[in-house]
């Protein structure tokens, strides 16, 4: 949960600014049941009078309320009043705050005179809180009004559209404000989400091959697609809905308790109950939700997989077991999402019957409340509506709480991949390769493993590149010749020895400008989506157009492409899927040779050539790329006929190193592996 609140530090500031908008905004959300209880007790029960003290009171009246006061009364009474020329009292312009005083110390006089008015008694002791006496005296306050001539009517719109008004206002601010949280809220979103993304493949860039094994592509895949999601989504709720919850459950207590409606019991009650159905609904989904991400990531890797070998697998006719692995673990998915949405879904309706039952049960208290005269209806439509903001606030809380621990477990499988630092990087003291190093290459008594293996892929290999030479690795399958020169570019890390590189270790050179001399060929030619031109321009992004056709002639790759109507222009399907496995060789090698670099490695980038294009090929790049040392990974005999140094590696080891001729006469596999593989004729040469 930690790692989930460390992505909302750097934008502190603008949650503030949001806590802020909300404060503000629950403020007017909390005035408007308050207008709506004036509306109705006020404006429609009392006729839009606010005070017992009348406005205006005829001169008869104004004497004799003075007999039902005291001395203090009577100073208070008549302090309140101008006299007129018309033998009309006018109440004079008092502020809000000695009306309130004058309502609670001038109640027990006037509504004992409205009492003998209408020919009533009052008994028991005068409360300022009794809502019968304050009907009454409002009562007294209208009448007098009516008698010196005053149009009630005229006071009681005056009144309906002053609050009316207040709500409106209060209205237009809420929607500012709502509006503003939701963009704020909506950008910090997108900026997490945008800079998650950015950082985690950045991360990923820099890390090599151990650590893309230990975390699986499948895996990052779905950290970088649908974990930042979660923790994005979950990001804009927290500063919509867990930062406002607080501020509209702290403003509707304040509210509750200002009512004066003495029915807080049943907001507890109510609250309690949500946080006992949260409670429950947490404890059932949460083993849920931790294993959610993980069967997301199964369900990447099986389609990843099919995808991939789609071929293969239509070519074994295993469509039908390959549906039923990925029905597998689509179903696994299935449930564990099913059984959430069903757990989070029953909460609905059993929100809804805790909700109407609080509104039932408070309309029930009220009604015989009500009816004795203790309380008002426009105070329980407050009281009902601030009710519910309590339990809407405790709601989202709750349903927080259930989010948040996906988001946390979303936002730690992302933490986990930006903590890891790759085993590959500079040393702090590294240095650039010179342009004037020579472009040889050293492996010093070299071996290599696996982290957790228990054997070495590589057991002191020890052999130098000449500057401009060729150097040939030939041996079986797996015996280690793409690790050998994965070594060379940092790919991996020698275990044991040093790999040179212009006469210097290459773990004290930049990683950058060791790259930089080197032009790689992978085993897998891998083209990415975009033109042909664009695909061999990856390899020098300012190479002109004369160099990546003069690169494209060297591959071989000239006469394919000039045959389409677009040329260098052709689209290149994701992966090169519009292309065959020779085209995609041939532009691996045009995107290596346009590069220019010191030193070129072609991982048996000549598998998937015919023998023609082959020597064609190896004669343009002896003939245009003298001053680069070549080292070729190669499984044909007839690819590496010419090198200057050819390498036999069996099981890891260097078994025979020399020239053809050399070899032919001193290392039995190579001798072997020739004879199996060319002609006597061939062999001489």
């Amino acid at each position: 949960m930690k790692n989930l609140f460390k992505t909302l530090m750097p934008y502190k500031y603008t949650a503030l600014l949001v806590l802020l908008l909300m404060a503000g905004q629950a403020f007017c959300e909390m005035n408007l049941p308050a207008y709506t209880q004036a509306l109705i007790d006020t404006g429609i029960q009392n006729r839009g009078i606010e005070h017992i003290v009348p406005e205006a009171i005829t001169q008869e009246e104004y004497l004799e309320a003075e007999r039902y006061m005291t001395d203090e009364e009577k100073s208070l009474w008549e302090g309140a009043f101008e006299n007129a020329d018309d033998g009309v009292y006018h109440r004079k312009a008092l502020d809000e705050e000695t009306l309130e005083e004058m309502d609670e110390a001038l109640l027990s006089p006037l509504a004992n005179r409205y009492a003998d008015i209408r020919g009533e008694e009052i008994t028991g002791a005068v409360d300022a809180d009794d809502t019968n006496l304050m009907a009454m005296g409002i009562a007294y306050a209208g009448d007098c009004d009516a008698a010196a001539g005053l149009d009630l009517l005229t006071i009681q719109n005056a009144f309906m559209f002053r609050c009316g008004g207040l709500m409106l206002l209060m209205s237009i601010i809420v929607m500012a404000f709502t509006t503003l949280e939701s963009l704020l809220a909506a950008r910090v979103g997108a900026s997490i989400g945008k800079d998650l993304r950015s950082r985690l493949f950045k991360n990923v860039m820099s890390f090599s091959s151990t650590e893309m094994d230990d975390f699986k592509t499948s895996s990052l895949v779905t950290r970088a697609t649908n974990d930042i999601q979660q923790v994005q989504m979950t990001s804009t709720m927290i500063l919509r809905m867990m930062l406002f919850a607080p501020c509209i459950c702290t403003w509707s207590i304040i509210r509750v308790y200002q009512t004066h409606a003495h029915m807080n019991f049943i907001v507890v009650t109510g609250v309690i109950a949500i946080l006992l159905l949260a409670f429950v609904a947490f404890s059932v989904a949460m083993p849920k939700f931790k294993v959610m991400q993980s069967l997301i990531d199964a369900l990447n890797a099986v389609s990843r997989e099919i995808l991939t070998g789609i071929q293969v697998i239509r070519a074994f006719g295993r469509e039908k077991t390959e549906e039923e692995r990925f029905d597998k673990a689509n179903d696994d998915l299935y449930r564990n999402q099913l059984f959430v949405n069903r757990t989070m879904i029953t909460i609905v309706p059993v929100l809804m019957v805790i909700m109407y039952g609080l509104t039932i049960w408070i309309t029930w208290v009220s009604a015989s409340r009500i009816d004795a005269g203790e309380l008002q209806v426009g105070t329980m439509t407050a009281f009902i509506a601030y009710a519910m903001e309590i339990v809407f606030s405790f709601l989202m809380i709750a349903g927080m709480a259930i989010f948040l621990p996906r988001a946390g477990i979303a936002a730690d499988r992302i933490y986990e991949v930006l903590g890891t630092e790759t085993s590959i990087k500079n040393k702090e003291d590294a240095v650039a390769i010179s342009k004037d190093d020579e472009p040889t290459v050293r492996f010093e008594h070299v071996s290599f493993r696996y982290p957790d293996a228990e054997e070495n892929v590589l057991t002191d290999i020890d052999f130098e590149v000449g500057a401009g030479t060729t150097t040939a690795i030939i041996g079986s399958t797996g015996c280690g010749k793409t690790t050998l020169i994965n070594l060379i570019p940092r790919f991996f890390d020698a275990t044991e020895g040093r790999v040179l590189v212009g006469g210097k270790d290459v773990k004290d050179l930049t990683l950058e400008s060791l790259r930089d001399e080197i032009g790689y060929v992978p085993q897998k030619g891998i083209l990415f989506s975009g033109s042909v031109a664009e695909n061999i321009r990856w390899g020098d992004q300012d190479a002109s157009d004369e160099e990546i056709k003069l690169a494209a002639e060297i591959a071989q790759a000239d006469r394919f492409i000039n045959e389409k109507a677009d040329g260098y222009d052709k689209e290149v399907s994701q992966g090169g899927s519009n292309v065959s496995g020779g085209q995609k060789q041939r532009l691996a090698i045009a995107r290596a040779v346009v590069k220019k670099p010191k030193i070129m490695i072609f991982d048996d980038s000549f598998s998937a050539l015919d023998m023609k294009t082959d020597v064609t090929l190896r004669k343009a790049l002896a003939e245009h790329t003298k001053g680069s040392s070549k080292i070729i990974v190669a499984q044909r005999v007839g690819t590496i006929l010419r090198a200057d140094q050819i390498i036999v590696l069996d099981e890891g080891r260097i078994v025979g190193k020399g020239t053809h001729k050399e070899l032919m006469e001193s290392c039995e596999i190579y001798r072997e592996t020739a004879i199996s593989q060319l002609s006597e004729a061939a062999l001489v040469k």
